[in-house]
């Protein structure tokens, strides 16, 4: 392929990711890694750098919106933002010793989850749960915009959601993803927001997550301006167009579409690692 080519299987997969990734709230690095490694033989390590940057662009791109239209709870992301940032931090150190066919076997390990996670995830906005002493002290408790009006709900298990955030912060260090996978679980399943919410806070958190380790990332060499430029470019136009779109997409759908991809992307990453092609 020219260098033209290139430019454009990149960009391209990168309007995709940032899509997907701001109507998910999974990260558009989950995408963009395998792209990168598996469509044009980037080293995973410099792969990782760029999805970080990119994960960042559409943090930014996506959030500003989520939070003008009120989706977003600023108060529970800048609590649980303190466990992943640590989280990240000492993901980076342990990223830098392992090989590439291990971060690959790792990385395919965490699609793996996030598909079974998103065909088996409950798709119900009842969350109708009684109030919750420590949410309530730290006042996490909101509402959120609906067809019929704002819909309140109660934040739950605050401990457990913050472990959690702790683990999301070490994976996205360790694979460049934003781990919003995690973070959508933390906040969905473990702490009961409506996933619209859990969706679009994750968003406005793995922005954060991610900067702590692109720091570091770029302090070793492992991001490349000539090829940051147009996955970022990308991300940046999938996840303003992702955000206008939000409130009309119908959570399960997105939920088995998204599924389906990094299922597939996960077997391909998951046995080049074993073989020892990346």
């Amino acid at each position: 392929m020219t260098a033209y080519e290139i430019v454009i299987i990149i960009f391209s997969g990168s309007l995709i990711a940032g899509f997907l990734g701001s109507l998910s709230g999974l990260g558009g690095g989950l995408i963009i890694v395998p792209l990168l490694v598996l469509g044009v033989n980037v080293d995973i390590h410099y792969a990782i750098g760029a999805s970080l940057i990119a994960v960042i662009a559409t943090s930014t791109g996506a959030s500003s919106a989520y939070v003008r239209e009120g989706f977003s709870n600023i108060r529970v992301a800048l609590l649980l933002e303190t466990a992943t940032t640590i989280g990240a931090l000492v993901g980076v150190v342990i990223a830098a010793q392992m090989s590439a066919p291990l971060l690959s076997i790792l990385f395919g390990t965490i699609l793996l989850y996030c598909s079974f996670a998103s065909f088996y995830a409950n798709g119900s906005d009842d969350h109708a749960f009684p109030p919750d002493k420590i949410a309530t002290f730290f006042k996490l408790n909101s509402y959120y915009p609906t067809a019929s009006g704002n819909k309140p709900y109660q934040v739950q298990h605050l401990p457990w959601g913050y472990l959690v955030m702790f683990i999301a912060g070490g994976l996205s260090a360790l694979l460049g993803i934003g781990s919003g996978a995690l973070k959508v679980l933390a906040l969905d399943k473990i702490m009961k927001l409506p996933f619209k919410v859990s969706a679009t806070t994750s968003n406005f958190m793995i922005g954060v997550t991610a900067t702590a380790s692109a720091g570091i990332y770029l302090h070793l060499g492992y991001i490349d301006p000539l090829l940051t430029m147009p996955v970022v470019l990308g991300v940046i136009i999938g996840s303003l167009s992702g955000a206008r779109l939000l409130p009309y997409i119908k959570t399960n759908t997105l939920k088995y579409l998204f599924a389906g991809l990094i299922l597939a992307i996960a077997a391909q990453m998951i046995y080049k690692g074993l073989h020892g092609m990346i």
